[in-house]
């Protein structure tokens, strides 16, 4: 840290002073609010804007949330008297003390971030005493990365003389499914109750937003629970679930643009830890973005397009997503939009999901049989399994599945053998599998697919890379092929190769 980067004398200037409303939402992930000094960054990229009054969603720091799992965890098997000295919930104390100590924040701020440290150990002892970790509990668990980096960020900006008011998103009526782990947003609900609580007053003070991403509150008490006297329990919207977050407050304010700032810069052709040469995507739409996220890349939310589909739908409102890089601010980063020119359009990113199962079910039923796939899928939802990719022929049916959406990563293969069972107790089909799939996803014009896949299988051909199953359906953004895992990462280089470098 340099050490006048904390100085008394303020370095910020308060944004938007002429704006009587919002006029842009600004995500920051948990890389680019992982310590004192980003969170410092993060103020001055915000203040870089003075024509602009920002309002701030926040992740959690830096790996706050895998540590609040973690804590989750060992609490099971822990006492209650030994749940202090668990080194996740050291480890989450140091860091939030140890930024609210670089960050000067005052005494008044430090006091309220101690009583959030308290309720979440006191809730890793009741995991402790009752030897359970319901999905509800663990959304509450995890509720606490956010909850405390915008009550440490909101209060550094005080300090620094801007004004700022943090807000937990139910605060602002974010509400959703009662799902946990993964809810769904109400958006009609939401948009209502966020235009309301966001739409500033005549006269009222310029106090910029920081809002928790990730977070709402279920529309009743949960799916398992009937008293309706409890309050409403807080629910995740997923991993990345920030994103969304923004795009929904965006969408509810009508707005032109979110920003959404990363470590990348921007959404890329390809994931930089596997092509070294992968480069920004300047220009994407919708549809591009929500495929990309769908199937493996990691820069958005799968469902962070939703909202800007909602208002088109419903007002005609057209919101652009811009993915921004919080470490090099000078790069373009990529413009999301409804759409863009694809005259010249060829092949957008690939991307790579590994770990996935490639079912195929076989029979000579299906030839001519009304409701035959209605039954297969009517299995696989009584299984509570999510289908991925799906192809089909005369006589099969090939799809995939991917472990990390099944009720528990620990308990894949009995939960494949179960639907296996499942069929073979129907009678109606032969069903085998196969575990260690990565599908190979082609986000590109698949008006130019012949000319696309003529270059696709050259490339693979010439690797010695065989592709188990092929996918387009009717999206007109996305091939997928399935290979082996021990070849995914090999199809990704080639083909990034052959149409990039």
């Amino acid at each position: 840290m340099a050490p006048d980067v904390f100085a008394e004398t303020s370095q910020l200037q308060q944004p938007g002073r002429e704006q009587q409303q919002i006029s842009v939402v600004m995500k920051f992930g948990g890389s680019s609010v992982a310590s004192a000094d980003r969170m410092w960054e993060v103020a001055q990229i915000m203040c870089s804007f003075p024509q602009l009054f920002p309002c701030i969603v926040l992740s959690a720091m830096g790996k706050t949330t895998n540590l609040l799992l973690q804590a989750g965890q060992e609490a099971l098997t822990a006492s209650p008297g030994s749940v202090a000295t668990l080194s996740p919930l050291r480890d989450i104390k140091e860091l939030h003390r140890q930024a609210a100590e670089d960050l000067r924040v005052n005494e008044e701020a430090k006091a309220e971030m101690e009583q959030l440290l308290s309720e979440l150990q006191q809730l890793l002892v009741g995991v402790s005493i009752m030897q359970d970790l319901t999905m509800r509990a663990k959304d509450s668990l995890v509720s606490f990365g956010e909850r405390l980096s915008t009550r440490l960020f909101a209060a550094f900006l005080r300090k620094e003389g801007v004004a700022a008011r943090q807000y937990d998103a139910w605060d602002l009526g974010m509400v959703s499914s009662d799902d946990f782990g993964n809810a769904d947003v109400r958006y009609e609900q939401s948009f209502a109750n966020i235009s309301a609580s966001l739409t500033r007053s005549n006269g009222a003070p310029p106090e910029i937003p920081i809002v928790t991403g990730f977070l709402a509150r279920g529309e009743s008490t949960g799916r398992y629970l009937t008293a309706s006297c409890l309050p409403r329990a807080i629910t995740t919207l997923g991993r990345g679930g920030s994103d969304l977050s923004a795009t929904v407050i965006g969408a509810a304010l009508n707005l032109a643009e979110v920003q959404v700032w990363k470590d990348v810069d921007g959404v890329l052709t390809s994931d930089p830890r596997l092509v070294k040469s992968a480069r920004p995507v300047p220009l994407l739409t919708y549809d591009e973005a929500t495929e990309l996220a769908f199937f493996g890349a990691t820069v958005l939310h799968p469902q962070a397009m939703q909202p800007a589909f909602q208002q088109q739908l419903h007002t005609g409102h057209r919101l652009a997503v811009r993915v921004k890089n919080s470490y090099n601010r000078a790069a373009a980063g990529t413009l999301i939009s409804e759409e863009r020119d694809m005259h010249d359009a060829l092949m957008t990113s690939i991307v790579l999901k590994p770990g996935i199962t490639l079912l195929d079910i076989v029979s000579t039923r299906m030839l001519g049989q009304v409701g035959f796939m209605a039954t297969v899928f009517d299995i696989f939802n009584s299984n509570g399994i999510s289908v991925d990719v799906v192809a089909t022929s005369e006589v099969s049916i090939s799809l995939t599945l991917d472990p990390s959406k099944m009720w528990s990563r620990d308990l894949v293969d009995a939960e494949l053998d179960a639907l296996v069972a499942a069929f073979k107790a129907k009678g109606i089909a032969r069903v085998n599998y196969k575990r260690a799939m990565s599908c190979v996803s082609l986000i590109c014009n698949v008006e130019k697919t012949s000319q696309i896949l003529e270059r696709v299988f050259k490339v693979l051909g010439r690797e010695g890379i065989n592709v188990k199953m092929m996918s387009q359906g009717a999206s007109k953004n996305n091939i997928s092929l399935i290979v082996s895992d021990d070849e995914g990462k090999n199809a990704v280089r080639s083909l990034h190769k052959e149409f990039f470098d």
